[in-house]
Parts: C-alpha cells; sequence; structure tokens
C-alpha cells in the first residue's frame, strides 16, 4: 500500500524564523511559505535529495496546530507523510483493517496539489500519519 516517505512534518512557532535556521545552518534550500487555509497552516519545505522536510506554522485562530503549539511552545515532529499510489483504494483497505481517518473521511488537495488524508495517530503507536496520492 504504502510507496515512500514524501516528508517528515515539524510544527514551527516561526515559521520565517525556522526556514532561515535551515537555510542558514545547514545550507538546505527552502521553499517559498504558501499558506493552505483548508488545512489551516502555513508551510514551507526544505528540500532533500531522498525526502522532504515540512515546516508548518498555524494559520489563524482556528488552526488544528495552536493546540499544539500551545502544548509544546518550541514546536516539535508533528506527522510523517506516505505515499500511496490511490488514496481512496488505500482508505478503503485502511478502514476496512479498523483504522480512523480523520476529518470527513474524504481526502483534500495538500501542499503539493495531490489529495491527503490523515490517519489517527492512536491507531499507529501515537504517530499521526497523511497519506498522500503520488
Amino acid at each position: 500500500m504504502i510507496t515512500r516517505l514524501n516528508h517528515v512534518a515539524v510544527v514551527v512557532p516561526d515559521l520565517a524564523v525556522a526556514a532561515k535556521t535551515y537555510e542558514s545552518v545547514l545550507g538546505a534550500t527552502v521553499s517559498a511559505p504558501q499558506s493552505l487555509k483548508e488545512h489551516g497552516v502555513t508551510v514551507v519545505f526544505v528540500e532533500l535529495d531522498n525526502t522532504r522536510i515540512e515546516l508548518l506554522e498555524p494559520l489563524g485562530d482556528g488552526s488544528p496546530l495552536s493546540n499544539f503549539l500551545a502544548r509544546n511552545a518550541d514546536g516539535g515532529m508533528h506527522h510523517l507523510c506516505l505515499e500511496v499510489n490511490d488514496i481512496l483504494a488505500a482508505r478503503d483497505e485502511l478502514v476496512a483493517n479498523g483504522a480512523r481517518i480523520l476529518g470527513d473521511g474524504n481526502p483534500k488537495p495538500g501542499a503539493h496539489g495531490k489529495p491527503v488524508l490523515f490517519l489517527h495517530p492512536k491507531d499507529f503507536h501515537g504517530c499521526l500519519l497523511e497519506l498522500e496520492e503520488a
């Protein structure tokens, strides 16, 4: 079902400061910020040869990341994003196997314009998983 790691997501309290750190300290290439209103986040991607690091900042007061930062003021790892070839088939198989899909269960466009779903962390040993259609 899963094909490869797409990215590791890290929530940060200040996206501009975090992006500058990755650029100046690690010498990484960082994308321009992108606001995703339907997800309540602003993101940048740190580009690596074999994957990406997604830096996330809350967008607006209703952001799902607000609670995360309330518990982790300095930020921290938020989720892993795994690729699947067919997100609807993956969703149906996961649900049939007892996994819970967060939200209404329907994929939404993610930062790359591809459909994504999130899986309940309690079903994956405390790790929030995002699935993205390849």
